[in-house]
C-alpha cells in the first residue's frame, strides 16, 4: 500500500513574530492582529532590542519599522540576514524629517527585507503581505 504524502506539511508551532517598533500604539495593534492569526508575537522599541532578541530566539518573521532610536530597522534587518537567514523580513516606514517613505523602503528592500509596507497600513495590508511571505503558495493566483 503506498501513501501520498501532501505536498507541504502543516506547522505544529505557532509563527514567532518579533515587531520592531518605536511607537508603543503600533507594536500594541500589530500584536493584536498577528495574534488573530495564531502568531506569537514580541514587540521591541529599539533595533539593539531587537539584534539582542535575534542572537537569542527563533524567529520566523521580524515586521521593523525603518527609522528607530538606538539602532535602526537597516540594522534590524543586516542581523537578522547574520543570526537567522531563514526569517522573513517585513519593513514598514512612515518615514521621517530626513528620508521619505519610499526611500527608506528601497533601502530595506536593496539590504533583503521580503516585503514592504508604507505607514499608514490597514489590517487587510498587513495580514496579506504576512501570508505571502509565511505561506507563498496560499496567494498564489491560478493562471
Amino acid at each position: 500500500m503506498s501513501s501520498s504524502s501532501p505536498p507541504y506539511q502543516p506547522r505544529t508551532t505557532p509563527i514567532s513574530v518579533v515587531v520592531a517598533d518605536d511607537v508603543v500604539e503600533i507594536q500594541q495593534l500589530l500584536q493584536h492582529w498577528l495574534r488573530d492569526l495564531g502568531c506569537i508575537v514580541t514587540c521591541v522599541s529599539t533595533g539593539r532590542e531587537a539584534a539582542r532578541v535575534l542572537r537569542t530566539v527563533h524567529v520566523d518573521m521580524v515586521i521593523t519599522d525603518i527609522l528607530m532610536p538606538d539602532g535602526d530597522g537597516l540594522e534590524v534587518i543586516t542581523e537578522l540576514k547574520t543570526a537567522q537567514p531563514s526569517a522573513r523580513i517585513i519593513a514598514m516606514s512612515g518615514g521621517g524629517s530626513h528620508l521619505r517613505a519610499t526611500e527608506c523602503l528601497k533601502f530595506a528592500s536593496g539590504l533583503g527585507a521580503h516585503g514592504v509596507l508604507m505607514k499608514p497600513f490597514t489590517r487587510e495590508e498587513l495580514l496579506e503581505i504576512v501570508t505571502q511571505q509565511l505561506c507563498p503558495s496560499a496567494t498564489e493566483k491560478p493562471v
